[in-house]
């Protein structure tokens, strides 16, 4: 493998986890393949491209592809990808659970919202109009109402601390 398809191989590769990892599964998908398609199947680092590539073909909705390249990586000439591939392989063929409908949350769709409604939308004027019509300035205070009297607490918080550790450091020294 010449050093320009090692390098194209690692953009693509690092390039397909970070879009997994973004939540971009489509496009992690055609770069892992890219990325696959560079790097000999049978080693290490091929195996590990294509161990990312099942769980994107997983997360796209890709189901069959990633349980066929599971099949496949569970014959990889690598002990540690067979492995991986066939504990991989367990997982998705294992029997989906059904779960109650009243265990699941219910999340609305607000991307309609907030292209209908111009009120919700960040910079719109609008908002920015009835939000500064809505501001209440606040009232001044009347410092004449304020309480300033000393209520003595200062005074009686010293005291008490003064009698505790006086009380300690007599009963401690004996």
């Amino acid at each position: 493998m010449s050093s320009e398809n090692k390098e194209q191989f690692r953009i693509e590769y690092q390039a397909g986890k970070a879009a997994f990892e973004r939540g971009e599964y489509r496009t992690s998908v055609k770069r892992l393949e890219a990325a696959c398609a560079l790097m000999n199947r049978n080693s290490r680092l091929g195996g590990e491209a294509q161990m990312w590539l099942v769980t994107a073909y997983e997360a796209a909705g890709q189901t069959p592809e990633a349980i066929a390249l599971c099949q496949q990586l569970s014959r990889h000439p690598d002990p540690e990808t067979r492995k991986q591939g066939k504990r991989l392989l367990y997982i998705l063929q294992a029997p989906q659970l059904k779960r109650p409908d009243e265990w699941m949350t219910k999340i609305p769709d607000l991307g309609a919202i907030a292209e209908s409604e111009p009120q919700y939308r960040r910079g719109s004027s609008t908002a920015s109009t009835s939000n500064s019509s809505r501001k209440v300035k606040p009232e001044p205070i009347d410092l004449s109402q304020v309480n300033t009297k000393d209520n003595q607490f200062i005074w009686v918080a010293l005291i008490a601390l003064s009698l505790i550790l006086g009380g300690l450091i007599w009963f401690g020294v004996s």
